[in-house]
């Protein structure tokens, strides 16, 4: 029995060694503070860097998804009005029956 290399999806490699680059810098910088700033203070200066490279990456991973609206667009601030097609009579609406013909019958599109 052959036991093979892993092969890894290209999209999960990027994903993999970015949050590895992100890691180690988080660690390297926390590292670098605890050792030049007095412990209790190190330590309020550690878990705001930790925000701070939290609050960048979901801004950069909003960004990249398309949704520029920032947090209001996660619960829906940002999202598209939904459209309804009428299964009798095949209109394109965004009400709860159908304008044409009054059916209440739908799919979503």
């Amino acid at each position: 029995m052959h036991i093979g290399k892993a092969v890894m999806d290209p999209n999960t490699k990027r994903f993999m060694q970015t949050q590895m680059m992100w890691t180690v810098l988080s660690l390297g910088i926390s590292f670098a503070l605890s050792f030049l700033i007095p412990f209790p203070y190190s330590l309020f200066a550690i878990i705001g860097v930790f925000l701070g490279i939290n609050y960048f990456m979901r801004k950069k991973q909003l960004r990249m998804m398309g949704r520029m609206g920032g947090i209001s667009s996660l619960f829906g601030g940002g999202e598209k009005t939904v459209v309804f097609y009428c299964i009798t009579c095949g209109f394109k609406h965004n009400e709860r029956s159908c304008p044409r013909c009054g059916s209440t019958g739908r799919r979503i599109e």
